[in-house]
């Protein structure tokens, strides 16, 4: 299975004067762990992700005066639509992070999670368990 069969294609995009506080609401009501941070006039695509929030509230900052720009991963691996679920996981697995931005033409086309990889093999898993027995 590839990244494009997993990924979500609603891509969670905000600008890097967000506040976090905006960025939790709006990942909130989408649902998502991750939002693309896009700043063309300085570091270009970053993933601001929970984890980043978490760790600016934990550290006694403002959610209200942080913004994203100050807390986003610039530093990005970035996934082709067209790598396998393996390659996916591999990536995750040795960077440390739960979220890849999915690119095709240098212009992000969706986000693949830890949790959409596991949603996609846990019935192949489920499938070769039951053959196996």
């Amino acid at each position: 299975m590839l990244v494009r069969d997993a990924m979500s294609s609603v891509v969670l995009t905000i600008g890097p004067t967000h506040t976090l506080r905006q960025a939790a609401r709006l990942m909130s009501a989408r649902r998502v762990g991750a939002a693309v941070v896009l700043d063309p006039d300085h570091c270009g695509i970053g993933i601001l992700t929970e984890r980043d929030i978490l760790n600016s509230v934990g550290a006694g900052q403002s959610p209200d005066t942080e913004t994203a720009c100050t807390h986003t991963t610039n530093d990005v691996v970035f996934a082709a639509p067209s790598w396998t679920l393996d390659e996916a996981a591999a990536a995750m697995s040795s960077g440390g992070f739960r979220h890849l931005i999915v690119l095709n033409d240098h212009e992000p086309v969706g986000i693949v999670s830890v949790r959409d990889i596991i949603r996609c093999w846990a019935p192949d898993r489920r499938e070769a368990a039951v053959l196996a027995g």
